[in-house]
């Protein structure tokens, strides 16, 4: 078996990295619904004319639940690569990866709350 590819270059290491990014919109729900809902945040903090320091939280937040995301496609492939049939150790791995992304989501949620609900209070009532 020949060994996988290596970059040699800072082009090839982006065009590999590039490709685990499609790979993974591609092949995983979650994470296109986390993208979807990060395209809504963007929408909204420009509809609502959220300020510099909201930006940056917005954006920080984005990119760790989308990293997690990322980070969980690793882990369970890694874990089906390891153990083909079922083992404790692999739905271990399985489970606490896809536990740090709810807590990323739901901490990122509940800034966007923060965030975006008292201008929305304000805009409609």
């Amino acid at each position: 078996m020949k060994p996988p590819a290596r970059a040699e270059n800072f082009g090839q290491s982006l065009a590999f990295a590039f490709a685990g990014v499609r790979h993974a919109l591609r092949s995983q729900r979650n994470l296109r619904i986390h993208f979807a809902f990060a395209v809504a945040a963007v929408l909204l903090g420009f509809a609502l004319r959220i300020s510099r320091s909201e930006w940056a939280v917005v954006v920080a937040l984005i990119a760790l639940v989308i990293s997690m995301e990322l980070l969980n496609t690793a882990v369970e492939a890694l874990a089906d690569l390891a153990s083909p049939t079922f083992h404790p150790l692999a739905k271990t791995a399985k489970d606490t990866a896809a536990g740090a992304i709810l807590v990323a989501a739901l901490g990122s949620a509940a800034a966007g709350l923060i965030i975006f609900l008292p201008r929305l209070w304000h805009l409609f009532f």
